[in-house]
């Protein structure tokens, strides 16, 4: 069975999770978002942010398949980019770090190593365009599907706490630790592709599990 990772561009949105498609949480202001959604336009929006961070800033995102079947996906960009994220109480994010927006796995590849896999691939490109750090607001309440990523994802995969919070700490993952990162996420991928049934995804109506968020974004 093989594995890809692969940038996030407008010919490879439509391989994001369904909800998370048309989900504008982070790509608009509270009240841009609002506007969207009574005009059934997220969908337009979504496709609208990504191909103007793509044209101005580059990538903004990783899709990982399995088998050809699309199975994850995670989210970034400069915070500069992502009207959301002055409204957290723990704002602003590092000026030398990208915004962590959002991460997916579906079930079906769940507790096999594809979140980290996602983050390594977020780090490398970081690290080539100069970037030092991932930051991200996470959920220390998260119960559920939500835009934000539970924190006990975050740092299970290495990123501590800069900034505590009672419900929205930020984190920060320093990107020379995550591209070092060793050959047991290889052994953990090879055992999860050793054990998957791709036909079962393709029918996969869920949006994440295991520790990784159940994203709408």
């Amino acid at each position: 069975m093989s594995r890809r990772l692969v940038n996030l561009t407008l010919d490879t949105l439509e391989d994001l999770p369904g909800q998370c498609r048309k989900c504008v949480f982070w790509e608009l202001d509270p009240v841009s978002r609002d506007r969207a959604i009574e005009s059934g336009d997220t969908a337009f929006e979504k496709e609208s942010w990504v191909s103007a961070t793509l044209l101005d800033w580059g990538s903004c995102g990783k899709l990982v398949y399995v088998d050809g079947v699309p199975a994850g996906y995670v989210m970034y960009a400069p915070p500069a980019y992502v009207p959301r994220s002055v409204a957290f109480p723990t704002s602003p994010v590092s000026p030398d770090a990208a915004l962590l927006m959002t991460a997916t796995v579906l079930p079906e590849f769940a507790s096999g190593g594809l979140g980290r896999m996602l983050i390594q691939g977020v780090a490398k490109d970081l690290t080539k365009r100069g970037l030092k750090a991932i930051e991200a607001f996470a959920d220390l309440k998260w119960d559920g599907p939500s835009c934000v990523v539970p924190a006990d994802f975050l740092l299970s995969v290495g990123f501590k706490t800069v900034r505590p919070h009672p419900r929205w700490p930020r984190l920060r993952l320093e990107l020379r630790t995550a591209v070092s990162w060793k050959s047991d996420v290889e052994y953990a991928l090879e055992k999860l592709l050793g054990s998957i049934n791709p036909q079962v995804a393709l029918g996969a109506s869920r949006d994440v599990a295991g520790q990784m968020p159940r994203s709408s974004s």
